[in-house]
């Protein structure tokens, strides 16, 4: 009976928990992409409209985290445990979103002004088991150190231009500091502080990617959302001293909490 106790401990431990997979992602220091191992990202959704359109993050049972220049049409679902757009896998959850709430500073005509984030409630909750898990939410304020490795995961293009990925892409981003990226020959004042830099040259987000997570590993082992896909640079995906240009994650995390338990 103790054995079974514990066991049960152990299950309601795993399953309350964020940043844990169940699929270890493949860590290669590949910089320009590798298609993911199928579910090593479990808190990945896909978010769709009439297509998919952007990504996005499980942050809890019922709710994900995306960028506000996603959210352009009225009805949008997310799925989760998706792998391989092109096929139906199985495990894939399907959820409708009841409600959107776009961060209240968003203007749409200026990305470079931030507060690129939303927050979308879920109809019901998702089943959590080993292939769909929240990711963890970094601490307010937090902030990463330059050359940092962290992913960014998404179904976007392949390469300026080129076609959308049909399976979970990866690619490794090593953070760029602020005191960098905001350099006049870098994003210069397009680089705030509610942002963060990552990758440059090869290793970029594309378009297709936005909404989706920055992944960072935290120092006990779980996976943090650290950024939401925002944007790129207009010449390209993968223009030098152009990094992939992420919402931070850390500094909306009150505006985050009061959203969720308002709502």
């Amino acid at each position: 009976m103790e054995r079974v106790l514990v066991l049960l401990l152990l299950l309601i431990t795993t399953v309350s928990g964020c940043g844990v997979t169940s699929y270890q992602p493949n860590n290669s220091r590949v910089v320009n992409g590798v298609e993911a191992r199928p579910y090593s990202w479990p808190w990945q959704v896909s978010l769709e409209s009439f297509f998919p359109t952007c990504g996005g993050t499980l942050i809890a049972p019922n709710w994900v985290l995306t960028a506000a220049h996603c959210i352009t049409f009225h009805t949008y679902r997310v799925v989760l445990a998706e792998h391989d757009m092109n096929k139906e896998e199985g495990p894939e959850q399907s959820i409708m979103v009841a409600k959107m709430f776009i961060h209240p500073k968003w203007n749409d005509n200026c990305v470079s002004c931030g507060n690129d984030i939303a927050l979308l409630k879920l109809e019901k909750s998702a089943v959590i088991n080993d292939k769909v898990q929240p990711a963890c939410l970094p601490q307010h304020g937090a902030t990463l150190a330059h050359n940092q490795p962290c992913y960014v995961t998404g179904w976007g293009r392949l390469y300026s231009g080129g076609p959308r990925a049909t399976t979970l892409q990866q690619a490794l981003l090593p953070v760029v500091d602020h005191n960098t990226c905001s350099q006049g020959d870098w994003w210069g004042s397009s680089a705030k502080t509610t942002m963060v830099c990552a990758g440059g040259e090869s290793e970029a987000a594309c378009h297709g990617d936005s909404g989706g997570p920055l992944n960072c590993k935290g120092r006990d082992g779980k996976w943090y959302v650290q950024g939401v896909t925002s944007f790129v640079d207009g010449r390209g995906c993968n223009t030098p001293q152009k990094p992939t240009v992420f919402t931070r994650v850390a500094t909306f995390i009150p505006w985050i909490s009061e959203t969720m338990a308002r709502n």
